[in-house]
C-alpha cells in the first residue's frame, strides 16, 4: 500500500523531535558530568558533552509507537534495537568491558534470528544463522569504529537509511520504508548538532542503536524472498552498507599489519588519513558521504538490471575502492617502533611482507581488468550476456586472452614501474604492452578457433577500454593526489618556488612526496611574462620582477625557494634584498653529485 498522511508527517515530527531533544540531552549530559574529554588516541579536541543516542533513540521509538502501523517483524526490529541501546547506554555510565558489549550484541542477534529475521545466501539453514550473527555485530560494530568523526557515522547512517528505504519501496514494502524515513529523520536532526564542530556525541548508546537498526532492517528487504535473483539478496544490504563495512575492513588489516589490537582506539581510520594527506574534517567527512551515496546509487541500479551488468558495476566500484584503500595505507599514521616490532613476530612479518608485495596486487588487478574490458567490449557489440552462440564463444576465448595479454604484460616491462612516479614513458609502455597483447590474442585465437564467429571490433574495443583501465589504474595514486587539495590545506611552511620550469616541477614533486620536510608550497615566481597567470600542479604561477615583497606579504610566505641555476648573480642579490626586507628565509635547490672512488 502506499503511504498515507500520517506516514508522511511522521518523517517530520521525527526530525523535529531531535531538534529539540538532543540540545536537552545535552545541557543533562554536561549537569551529570557525562562528557568525553580530548585523549591522544581520540580525535575532538574539547570536552564534549555524551548521550546524544538518547535523542535519536528517544525521537524513533516516540514516533514508531504513534505514527508507525507495527508488523510482527518491525516490533523483532525495534525491541533488539532498544535492547542494545541499553547494553550501550550501560557501557556509556559504566564503562562496560569489550566481551560484555559482545555479549549483548549476540544475545540481540539470537533475539532477531529466533523471530524469523536472516540472511538467505544460502541453502543451509544453520549457515544462514551463522552468517546473520556475523552480520548484525560486524554492522553494529562497523558503525561504532565510524564514529570517529564529528557528523560521519550520523550522516554516513542517514545516507544508508535513505537508500534502505528506497529498496523498501521497490520490494512493496511500504511500512518498512516508512520505518526507516522516520530513522533518517532523526539522524538528519541530530546531524544538526553533531556536524563539525559537534556539541554533542552520540556515545555508545547510540552508535550500538544506529548500527544494530540498520543491521536489522537490512534482514527485512531480503524476509521471504522478495527480491528478483540472488544477485540483489547477496549485495543489496552490504553495498547499502559498505563505507562502514570498508573502513572496518581497512582499520582491521592494517592494524594487524601494525602489530596493534583491533579494538585499540587510535587515529588511524578513512576520515583521519584523509585528514592526514591535506583534506579539512569537514571535506573528509563529505567525501566518505560521497561514496556512501555511490554506493547506495549502486545497490539499486543491481535490483534493476542484469546478472552480468550489476557484477561488472560491482566490479569497477570494488576496483575503485580498492585503490584509494592501498592509496590510504601509505599514510604513515603508526609510531614505527610498533611496526618494527610488529616485523620481528613471525605471523605478523609474514604478512607485513606480503603487504609491500604490491606486484602480487598489480598482476591480480590486471586480470580483472583484462576480463572486464573484454566483457564490456562484448556487450557494446552484442548487447548483454544471453545464451546464444556470440557468448559462448566470449567464455571459450577468455582464458586464452588472459593467458596471453598476461604473458605480454609481463615480457614487455609493465610490472617494472612505480605506480605514484607513473610517467608519459610509462604510458608509451602500456600502450605497446596493450596493442601487442591484443595483436597477439588476436593470431592466438585465429590459430585456436580460426575466428569462427569471433568479431574482430570486439578486439579493437576491447584495446581501447584496456588501456584506459591499465593507464588509469597506474595514475590512480596521482590522481587521488589530485581530488585530495593536499597543497593548499596541509600544515607546514609556507613557501613560494622561485622559477616555474622543469627544475620547479621537479622541486615541486619532491616537496610533495616528501612530507616530511613540511612544506606548503603554496605558488610559483617567474620573472617570465608569458608564465604569470598560469597553473602548474594547481599552484598559480606569480610575476617575480617588482612584486615579491609584496606577494610574501600577502601570502604570508616563510620561505622562498630557487629552483634553476640559471639566475645571475645580479638578480640573486636582488631576490636577497627583497626578502630581507619581507623577513623571509632564501634558499637554493641544488642537485649534489660526489665522486665517492677516491675515498676507497
Amino acid at each position: 500500500m502506499p503511504f498515507d498522511t500520517l506516514q508522511i508527517s511522521a518523517v517530520g515530527v521525527a526530525l523535529a523531535l531531535t531538534l529539540v531533544l538532543a540540545p536537552l540531552v545535552r545541557a543533562v549530559a554536561r549537569r551529570v558530568g557525562m562528557v568525553a574529554k580530548p585523549k591522544l588516541d581520540r580525535w575532538h579536541k574539547k570536552p564534549t558533552a555524551m548521550l546524544g543516542g538518547v535523542s535519536i533513540w528517544l525521537s524513533v521509538i516516540t514516533t514508531y509507537l504513534i505514527f508507525i502501523p507495527h508488523t510482527p517483524y518491525g516490533w523483532v526490529v525495534i525491541g533488539s534495537s532498544t535492547f542494545l541501546f541499553l547494553v550501550g547506554l550501560a557501557d556509556d555510565i559504566f564503562n562496560a568491558k569489550p566481551y560484555q558489549k559482545l555479549i549483548g550484541q549476540v544475545m540481540g542477534a539470537a533475539f532477531v534470528i529466533y523471530y524469523g529475521l536472516s540472511l538467505p545466501w544460502t541453502s543451509s539453514h544453520t549457515v544462514n544463522m551463522a552468517i546473520t550473527i556475523f552480520w548484525l555485530i560486524g554492522i553494529t560494530n562497523a558503525i561504532n569504529l565510524l564514529d570517529n568523526m564529528d557528523g560521519l557515522a550520523s550522516g554516513i547512517a542517514a545516507i544508508a537509511s535513505i537508500f534502505l528505504a528506497l529498496s523498501f519501496i521497490a520490494n512493496g514494502q511500504f511500512m518498512e520504508a516508512s520505518m526507516l524515513a522516520v530513522f533518517a529523520a532523526a539522524l538528519l536532526g541530530f546531524l544538526v548538532y553533531n556536524t563539525n564542530p559537534a556539541s554533542i556525541f552520540m556515545g555508545d548508546c547510540g552508535s550500538m542503536f544506529i548500527g544494530f537498526f540498520l543491521a536489522s532492517t537490512a534482514l527485512m528487504s531480503v524476509a521471504g524472498g522478495r527480491s528478483r535473483s540472488f544477485l540483489p539478496v547477496l549485495v543489496v544490504p552490504i553495498l547499502i552498507l559498505f563505507i562502514p563495512i570498508f573502513d572496518t575492513t581497512l582499520v582491521t588489516v592494517l592494524r594487524k599489519l601494525a602489530g596493534r589490537a583491533v579494538r585499540q582506539g587510535g587515529r588511524d581510520h578513512t576520515s583521519h588519513r584523509l585528514v592526514a594527506l591535506g583534506m579539512s574534517e569537514r571535506n573528509a567527512v563529505i567525501m566518505l558521504y560521497g561514496f556512501a551515496a555511490l554506493s547506495g546509487l549502486l545497490a539499486l541500479l543491481v535490483r534493476e538490471v542484469q546478472f552480468d551488468l550489476s557484477l561488472a558495476a560491482i566490479s569497477a566500484f570494488t576496483v575503485l575502492l580498492t585503490l584509494l584503500g592501498v592509496y590510504l595505507a601509505g599514510v604513515k599514521v603508526y609510531d614505527e617502533r610498533d611496526v618494527q616490532a610488529a616485523r620481528e613476530k613471525p605471523i605478523f612479518a609474514f604478512l607485513v611482507d606480503l603487504s609491500y608485495k604490491r606486484r602480487i596486487f598489480e598482476v591480480l588487478l590486471d586480470v580483472v581488468l583484462i576480463i572486464l574490458s573484454y566483457y564490456l567490449a562484448y556487450v557494446l557489440r552484442f548487447g548483454p550476456i544471453s545464451d546464444s552462440e556470440v557468448w559462448r564463444i566470449f567464455f571459450r576465448t577468455l582464458p586464452v586472452l588472459v593467458f596471453v595479454k598476461m604473458a605480454t604484460f609481463l615480457v614487455m616491462g609493465v610490472y617494472r614501474g612505480i605506480w605514484r612516479y607513473t610517467s608519459v614513458d610509462d604510458l608509451v609502455v602500456f600502450a605497446k604492452a596493450v596493442v601487442i597483447s591484443s595483436v597477439t590474442s588476436l593470431l592466438a585465437i585465429l590459430f585456436a578457433f580460426r575466428f569462427e564467429g569471433v568479431s574482430r571490433t570486439v578486439f579493437i574495443v576491447d584495446a581501447m577500454i584496456l588501456l584506459m583501465m591499465v593507464a588509469g589504474s597506474r595514475m590512480a595514486f596521482r590522481l587521488f593526489r589530485q581530488v585530495i587539495p593536499t597543497t593548499q590545506s596541509r600544515e607546514g611552511c609556507r613557501i613560494l618556488i622561485y622559477g616555474a620550469g622543469d627544475a620547479g616541477e621537479l622541486l615541486l614533486r619532491e616537496l610533495l612526496n616528501n612530507r616530511e620536510l613540511q612544506y606548503s608550497p603554496i605558488g610559483f615566481l617567474d620573472d617570465d611574462p608569458n608564465k604569470k597567470g598560469k597553473v602548474i600542479h594547481g599552484l598559480r604561477v606569480y610575476g617575480g620582477n617588482g612584486s615579491l615583497q609584496g606577494l610574501c606579504r600577502e601570502q604570508r610566505i616563510d620561505e622562498i625557494l630557487i629552483s634553476s641555476p640559471k639566475f645571475t648573480e645580479e638578480r640573486i642579490r636582488q631576490i636577497k634584498h627583497d626578502c630581507r626586507e619581507s623577513n623571509v628565509v632564501l634558499k637554493r635547490m641544488t642537485i649534489k653529485i660526489e665522486r665517492l672512488d677516491e675515498d676507497f
